[in-house]
């Protein structure tokens, strides 16, 4: 079916903006969005460096080119991701600082109106099938079963949104 298609994008791009918000520890994910100058051309840092975790807050970003080193720093302090990058002329080691109660509601209400967005998109996706089935003229029955399968799809993964939301709260708001 192609609405279980575009309802599982929808979930795939809240799950990637969930990865984004940091909840403390330290994740690779946390990096994804960083671009590096690699000669000119905007390269993310993924390509040009090993990025793991030692430890639950440190991460460690070991170029596979030293020569790099300096341009991937710049790069991390530009995202303006809230990382401070030390750099020992080896690689470049990310503490994550820890975060303070406002600051977890912030990033919890932060992730609460990304699952808003999503069931928006959701929604979309919904009123553009039932359009789709309204066009098609189709007997009043079977039109009716067709706009009640659409209706528990939606419902299916607006749950699989909400079970999302839970997880990324619980794991914001755990110490």
């Amino acid at each position: 079916m192609d609405i279980e298609k575009k309802m599982e994008k929808a979930i795939e791009a809240l799950e990637n903006k969930l990865l984004n918000i940091r909840a403390g520890r330290a994740n690779p994910a946390m990096l994804n969005n960083v671009m590096v100058d690699y000669y000119g051309t905007p390269t993310p840092v993924q390509s040009l460096a090993n990025i793991t975790v030692p430890e639950a807050r440190q991460l460690f970003v070991k170029p596979f080119d030293r020569s790099t080193l300096k341009d991937i720093e710049r790069g991390i302090n530009e995202a303006n991701l809230g990382l401070n990058p030390t750099n020992n002329g080896e690689m470049i080691i990310i503490t994550i600082p820890e975060l303070t109660e406002d600051r977890r509601k912030e990033y919890v209400r932060l992730a609460k109106s990304l699952g808003e967005d999503a069931k928006v998109a959701l929604r979309n996706i919904r009123q553009e099938e039932n359009n789709d089935i309204k066009a098609l003229e189709l007997p009043e029955d079977e039109e009716k079963r067709e706009l009640d399968s659409v209706q528990e799809c939606i419902n299916k993964y607006n749950k699989i949104v909400d079970e999302k939301l839970k997880l990324k709260e619980q794991e914001l708001m755990s110490i």
